[in-house]
C-alpha cells in the first residue's frame, strides 16, 4: 500500500499577533500603502492629533519640522498627552496611547468632542512603523520624555523640570520612518506635506501651522494661518477669476453637535463648478450627506428666487442642480461628534442628520443674501439659465453616453479599436494622437485587454467652452462614449467606466505636451473623480533608440542617453535615433517600450492639492493672458528656460 502522509493542522499553526506586531506584519491595512502616500500619511496622523487639540479649544500653534537625519518632528501647545497611570493597562497613558491600538481620548465623552482620527490607531501605528520615536510631554511645569524603537519602549517615562523660560505645555513627537517597512522611499517630500498643512490651516481658522525644512543648507519655512478660514480658501481658489458678487457668501452655525461652515462664490468666467467637501478635516472625495444637503438647498433656493424674480415663468421647468452650480466655487466643512464614514478610507460621510442641518443653515443665509442683493441674484440666475439652455445638447449626448450595460454599447465611436475583455478592472485604453500613432498602437497592442482611441487634431479646450460646444465636438464625444464617462455634472458612476486605466499617449514634443494638457483639462473639468481615484495615467514613450553593433537600448530622458553613452568604451561606434512622434515607431517597438506592462513606465496622476490644481488649470487654460504669461515667465526661468518666445 502507498504510504499515507497526514499533514498536521492544529492550534500550533494559528498565529497570534500581539500588540503592534499586526501593524508591522500588514502595514497596508492601516496606512493604505508602504509607498510615498503611506509614508506621508504617518505625518498627517501625528498632525491630526494636534489639530484635534485645536478643535477642542486647547491648541492654536503647531510646528512641523523636517530634520536632517530623515526624521520629522511635530510640536503643539495643547494639553499634552496624559502621563498618569492608565487603570486598565497599568502603564502610563502616554505609553498606552503609543503601544495599544484603538486607545486614545476619542472614544469616550471626556477627551474630544470632535476628532478626525476616530479610528484611534494613529500615533500607535506611527510608532509601530518607525525605526524610532521620541515623545516629549510638557505638563505641570515638568517635561516627560520616552523613546520607542519599532513599537517598543526602550526607556522609562522620565520626568524632569522644564528648562523653558516660560511655563510650557503641549506634546512633541519626533519619529523616523522604518526603512524595513518603507523600502522604496523614506524621504519626505516638502510639497506633499505643505498642501495638506495649508489645507488644515484653512479648515481651522486662527490655528497657526509653522512648517520648516531643516534638511538643506538653507532653512525653508512657511507659515499657514487664516483668520478667515474657508472664506480665504475660496478666495484663494477664485483669485484668477471674475466674481459675480464681491463678498463671499458665508454660513456658520451649530445644531445637535454638528458644526457647519460653508463658503460660496459664483464667477462669471467659468463653466464648471468646484465644490470641496470636508468632514472633521477629512477630504470627502466620495461626497456624503453634507454635500447632498448643500446641493439640494442650492437648487431649491435658486429656483425659488428665479420664480420670485419672474426669470422662470409658471409652467416652465426648474433649473437643474448642475445649471445652478455652474461657475460656483464652494467649500463645505462639517464637524460631527460621531461621524459615520463609509469604508476605511473615510471618503464619504454617512450621517443622515447632517443633510437636514446643512439644508437649513445654508437656506436661511442664502435666501437672505439673495433678497438683499437682487442684482447678484439676477446675475447668478442668468448664468444658470444659459447653462439650462445648453441642456438640449446634453440630452442629445445622453443617448450616446448611456450604454445598454456597463460593459457593452452599440454606439461606441467607430475609430475606437476596443479590447475583447469586458472586465473594466483589467481593461485599459490608450488615447493617442493621430491616425499614424493609432495604427502602430493598434498593431502592437494586446487585443485582449488593450483598447486604442486615436484623436485628430487639438482637443477642445473645455475650460473656455460651455456644454453646447462640448457635446457638439466629435473628439469630445468619442472620449465620453469610448471611456464611458457619463454626463457632466452627474455624480460619478464607476460601473459606467469601461476601463480602469485611461492612458494618455502623446508625442514627446511641444504639440504632444499641449494635447496632453488639453486632455487633462477635459478630464479634470468634465469628471474630476477620475483623477481623484487614480484612473488617469500618462504613458512614457522613449525619446531615443541607441544602437551599438547588434544591441539596441531605449532611453527615456536626455540623462538616460548621456549615461548610456558614457558607459561605452572610448571610440566604439553607435547610432542615435530620436523619436519625434509615436507614428515613427514600429508596432513591436511601441509594444516593447510603451505598452507592455512588464517593461513600460506609466505615471499615475492624482490630485493632492485641489486648490492648487484649480489655480493651475484656470491660469494655463483660461481666458486671461496676463496671469498665464506671468506663470510661464516665473516657472520657465526656474527651469532654466531663459529664451522663451512668449
Amino acid at each position: 500500500m502507498p504510504e499515507i502522509i497526514t499533514e498536521t493542522y492544529n492550534a500550533n499553526q494559528i498565529q497570534v499577533l500581539e500588540g503592534l506586531e499586526a501593524v508591522r506584519k500588514r502595514p497596508g491595512m492601516y496606512i493604505g500603502t508602504t509607498g510615498p502616500k503611506g509614508l506621508h500619511h504617518l505625518v498627517f496622523e501625528v498632525v491630526d492629533n494636534s489639530v484635534d487639540e485645536a478643535l477642542a479649544g486647547h491648541c492654536d500653534r503647531i510646528l512641523v519640522e523636517l530634520l536632517p537625519d530623515g526624521s520629522v518632528q511635530v510640536s503643539d501647545n495643547g494639553r499634552g498627552i496624559p502621563i498618569d497611570i492608565h487603570p486598565k493597562t497599568g502603564k502610563s497613558a502616554l505609553e498606552t496611547v503609543l503601544t495599544v491600538l484603538h486607545a486614545g481620548g476619542k472614544f469616550g465623552d471626556g477627551g474630544y468632542k470632535v476628532s478626525g482620527g476616530l479610528h484611534g490607531v494613529g500615533i500607535s501605528v506611527v510608532n509601530a512603523l518607525s525605526e524610532w520615536v521620541e515623545v516629549s510631554v510638557w505638563r505641570l511645569e515638568k517635561v516627560y520624555k520616552q523613546r520607542y524603537e519599532r513599537g517598543f519602549p526602550v526607556t522609562e517615562l522620565i520626568p524632569s523640570l522644564s528648562e523653558e523660560a516660560e511655563p510650557r505645555r503641549g506634546t512633541q513627537v519626533r519619529f523616523k520612518p522604518d526603512p524595513q517597512i518603507f523600502t522604496t522611499q523614506t524621504e519626505f517630500e516638502y510639497d506633499i506635506l505643505a498642501s495638506r498643512l495649508k489645507e488644515l490651516a484653512y479648515l481651522n481658522a486662527g490655528v497657526k501651522i509653522e512648517y520648516c525644512d531643516r534638511r538643506g543648507a538653507e532653512l525653508r519655512t512657511d507659515i499657514y494661518c487664516y483668520e478667515g478660514g474657508i472664506r480665504e480658501y475660496v478666495a484663494y481658489m477664485t483669485r484668477d477669476k471674475e466674481p459675480i458678487h464681491p463678498d463671499i457668501i458665508y454660513v456658520n452655525g451649530e445644531r445637535d453637535n454638528v458644526v457647519v461652515e460653508v463658503a460660496l462664490q459664483w464667477c462669471i468666467d467659468s463653466y464648471n463648478d468646484n465644490v470641496l467637501g470636508f468632514a472633521n478635516n477629512i477630504r470627502t472625495i466620495d461626497g456624503g450627506t453634507h454635500l447632498e444637503g448643500l446641493k439640494t438647498v442650492l437648487t431649491r433656493t435658486m429656483n425659488a428666487t428665479a420664480r420670485r424674480l419672474k426669470k422662470i415663468k409658471e409652467g416652465e421647468s426648474n433649473l437643474a442642480g448642475e445649471n445652478v452650480r455652474e461657475g460656483l466655487t464652494a467649500v463645505i466643512s462639517v464637524k460631527v461628534t460621531d461621524p459615520e464614514f463609509e469604508g476605511q478610507t473615510k471618503t464619504k460621510l454617512g450621517n443622515t442628520e447632517v443633510r437636514g442641518i446643512v439644508d437649513s443653515f445654508v437656506g436661511e443665509v442664502l435666501n437672505e443674501y439673495l433678497e438683499f442683493h437682487p442684482a447678484v441674484a439676477t446675475s447668478i440666475i442668468d448664468k444658470a439659465l444659459q447653462a439650462f439652455n445648453a441642456a438640449e445638447a446634453a440630452r442629445r449626448a445622453r443617448e450616446l453616453v448611456r450604454r445598454k450595460s456597463a460593459l457593452e454599447s452599440s454606439t461606441l465611436p467607430g475609430k475606437l479599436a476596443d479590447c475583447s475583455s469586458r472586465d473594466p478592472k483589467e481593461s485599459e485604453i490608450f488615447i493617442v494622437e493621430g491616425d499614424s500613432a493609432g495604427g502602430s498602437a493598434k498593431q502592437g497592442r494586446d487585443r485582449h485587454y488593450q483598447a486604442i482611441l486615436p484623436l485628430r487634431g487639438k482637443v477642445l479646450n473645455i475650460e473656455r467652452a460651455d456644454d453646447t460646444k462640448i457635446y457638439k465636438n466629435n473628439e469630445i464625444q468619442a472620449l465620453i462614449t469610448g471611456c464611458g464617462l457619463g454626463i457632466k455634472g452627474e455624480d460619478f458612476n464607476e460601473s459606467q467606466l469601461r476601463y480602469h486605466k485611461i492612458i494618455l499617449l502623446a508625442d514627446a514634443d511641444v504639440d504632444g505636451a499641449h494635447i496632453r494638457t488639453l486632455l487633462l483639462t477635459f478630464f479634470y473639468r468634465y469628471q474630476r473623480e477620475l483623477l481623484d481615484r487614480g484612473f488617469i495615467y500618462i504613458g512614457c514613450p522613449p525619446l531615443y533608440k541607441l544602437e551599438r553593433g547588434k544591441t539596441a537600448q531605449y532611453c527615456y530622458t536626455d540623462r538616460d542617453l548621456q549615461t548610456a553613452i558614457a558607459s561605452f568604451p572610448p571610440n566604439a561606434n553607435y547610432n542615435i535615433q530620436r523619436f519625434k512622434g509615436l507614428g515613427e515607431m514600429m508596432p513591436q517597438q511601441l509594444w516593447e517600450t510603451t505598452m507592455n506592462p512588464a517593461t513600460r513606465s506609466l505615471k499615475r496622476l492624482t490630485i493632492e492639492d485641489a486648490a492648487e490644481a484649480e489655480h493651475i488649470f484656470t491660469i494655463l487654460m483660461g481666458d486671461k493672458v496676463a496671469p498665464r504669461r506671468e506663470f510661464i515667465e516665473t516657472y520657465g526661468s526656474k527651469l532654466g528656460l531663459a529664451d522663451l518666445d512668449i
